[in-house]
């Protein structure tokens, strides 16, 4: 027996590594250990001639989360990463249709279409069906399809659900998409997992083969999987039942791209004979942060949650900051972080500021960009440099002066002809000199039908839509244009200067990201700011009660990023979305039990120069 694959695993993680027989379900609460209990429970599985390496199969959702588990696989067990198979659901299924695929007519040499390809395809379909791609954008039609494959429904099966005429047409393009897709032996990224589960279920030969293949499947993030994944799961372990599913109800917070929690429970009605093991002993908070965590979380009642503890005792209380405006919260934030990084020697690269929507950056950013502080966007691109704003700021550019061709073809290519034409006659029929340069931007992009483009239902467009919003914030700052492009092009030198030390800064700066970038991470500092009805909560989700509890496990899962330190900040007032208005503290701030928390200041008070005075409005439908 190698020691070192049930050394220093407390007893849950032990009971978790050992156990035989049944299929097990581990319901693993933030920080407690779950990577560590799945490779561990692979290498006992080897170690004790239970499975051959080559027999284990562990599917996870990123490839870096596939490689991790290698390489401690390969700690525990050298010789076995050569022939274990660790990767995502979708490289599983890439390979399984390489292999099987000529079953149901797929060339081995298929091609994979990503999202350009797809709409592409998606517009030659509307030429051949004579419709009209601004009716059916091509966008909203693949978000669609997306959905439907996610639960693993066909045209055919489509068609027999009554739906609206946009709907209806949909279903007719859909078909005619796959007609296309099948003649070009082309799939798209939902088609590997739609196909794999066809040949599973239409060619049993196939499906024993596998199944015989790979007797032990270990799946991570569990309650992150959609319903076509969890279709695939369960075929998969159908015959010897040897599978090992591992989550948090808690931490599911990607319903918006079809992933669904209640696949927890499907597991132990589909697998009635499983074990369930509880893993709650936390590694990594401190046990203020992590009952400010439980008393947020243990408002939702639609799904299990663990009560998690730790023995890592600390007499440092939460932080809570109310800041008048959206400048004030960025500024302290900037102050403290300088105070941990200068006084108490905080690397950088160790604290976080995550957030519930992207556009929130552009204040922070703007901070950090004043005090100095070198920081890295994780998994975005900073404000200025979001495609969608560059497209608005040329065209405003090509507003003030006309003859800069550069800013002219941004448009041109951003616009298209038709709209590029809309766009040139408007703008000669405006008295530029009377309108502030908010008004400019609005009446340019309403009336060169820019915001077409985008599908308010995909999560993607409504992060630009977000963000195109936000500059309406720096155009009310900035009423004339003039003033309004020289800030920006300001704001874009400093990132000028911030990127030569980019290689620099990517290993020490501090982080920024939103709340859904930041699940699996951790950091010894987390800011979590804009705690406000409306943004934490997000608007969108505060009347559907399901909703809410994503929005509730958002906030879980932001807190349980933060090992020792945590502030939560909200504005009395914020000019956000170009309005501004009086701000609400989120209801998750009350969750939290009083004595966990403490009042806070910032270190100096910074004047508010960058925004005029203006009257205050209460407007709860801004976002």
């Amino acid at each position: 027996m190698n020691s070192d694959i049930l050394s220093g695993l407390n007893p849950a993680q032990l009971k978790a590594v050992t156990h035989q027989g049944t299929p097990l379900l581990v319901l693993a609460g933030a920080g407690s250990g779950k990577t560590r209990v799945l490779t561990h429970r692979a290498a006992y599985f080897v170690d004790q001639k239970l499975a051959t390496s080559d027999q284990i199969l562990l599917l996870t959702f990123t490839n870096k989360a596939a490689q991790e588990m290698k390489d401690r696989m390969g700690k525990l067990l050298p010789t076995t990463t050569m022939t274990l198979w660790a990767g995502t659901f979708h490289s599983f299924a890439c390979r399984l249709l390489r292999l099987h695929g000529s079953h149901i007519h797929l060339d081995p040499n298929f091609t994979i279409y990503d999202t350009d390809d797809q709409e592409n395809l998606l517009r030659t379909v509307l030429t051949d069906m004579n419709l009209s791609s601004q009716e059916f954008k091509p966008s909203s039609v693949l978000y669609f399809i997306e959905a439907a494959k996610n639960s693993y429904l066909s045209p055919d099966a489509l068609e027999t659900q009554m739906g609206a005429f946009w709907e209806s047409m949909a279903i007719k393009i859909y078909r005619q998409y796959q007609k296309k897709m099948a003649e070009y032996q082309a799939l798209d990224f939902n088609d590997l997992l739609v196909k794999s589960i066809d040949l599973l279920n239409n060619f049993p030969q196939v499906l024993d083969q596998v199944q015989d293949k790979y007797r032990f499947i270990l799946v991570d993030e569990y309650q992150d999987t959609n319903q076509i994944q969890y279709l695939l799961t369960k075929l998969l372990a159908g015959k010897y039942r040897q599978i090992t599913a591992v989550g948090d109800a808690s931490q599911s917070i990607y319903g918006w791209r079809g992933a669904d929690y209640r696949n927890l429970n499907s597991f132990t009605q589909d697998f009635p004979e499983a074990t369930v093991i509880n893993l709650e002993q936390n590694y990594r908070s401190t046990q203020t942060i992590l009952e400010a965590a439980n008393a947020i979380i243990s408002q939702n009642h639609s799904h299990p949650v663990l009560k998690l503890f730790t023995e890592k005792k600390s007499a440092v209380k939460i932080k809570l900051f109310e800041a008048d405006s959206e400048v004030s919260e960025a500024d302290y934030i900037s102050q403290k972080i300088q105070d941990l990084h200068q006084n108490y020697h905080f690397e950088y690269k160790d604290i976080a500021v995550l957030y519930r929507m992207n556009a929130q950056s552009r204040a922070i950013e703007e901070s950090f960009l004043r005090y100095n502080i070198p920081y890295v966007l994780i998994g975005g691109l900073r404000f200025y440099e979001r495609a969608e704003i560059k497209d608005l700021i040329a065209m405003l550019r090509v507003a003030a002066n006309p003859g800069d061709l550069l800013s002219v073809g941004r448009v041109q290519k951003a616009l298209g002809k038709t709209r590029y034409r809309l766009f040139n006659e408007h703008l000669e029929n405006l008295n530029l000199k009377k309108m502030t340069s908010l008004k400019i931007m609005e009446t340019l992009v309403v009336n060169s039908h820019y915001l077409d483009k985008f599908n308010p239902q995909d999560e993607d467009d409504l992060r630009r839509l977000e963000n195109i919003k936000e500059l309406k914030s720096v155009a009310t700052t900035y009423p004339e244009l003039t003033g309004f492009l020289e800030n920006i092009a300001l704001v874009q030198q400093e990132y000028s200067l911030q990127e030569k030390n980019k290689k620099k800064e990517s290993k020490t700066g501090v982080r920024l990201m939103t709340l859904h970038s930041s699940k699996g991470l951790e950091f010894e500092a987390v800011f979590l700011v804009g705690l406000e009805e409306g943004i934490l909560p997000h608007a969108r989700s505060m009347i559907e009660e399901n909703e809410l509890e994503e929005e509730r496990r958002l906030c879980y899962v932001g807190i349980t990023r933060a090992k020792e330190i945590l502030h939560l900040t909200y504005a009395s007032h914020r000019l956000f979305f170009g309005r501004s208005s009086l701000g609400q503290a989120s209801r998750f701030i009350f969750d939290i039990p009083q004595d966990l928390i403490e009042a806070d200041s910032p270190l100096e008070i910074t004047k508010n120069y960058r925004r005029p005075n203006s009257d205050l409005i209460y407007d709860p439908d801004i976002y």
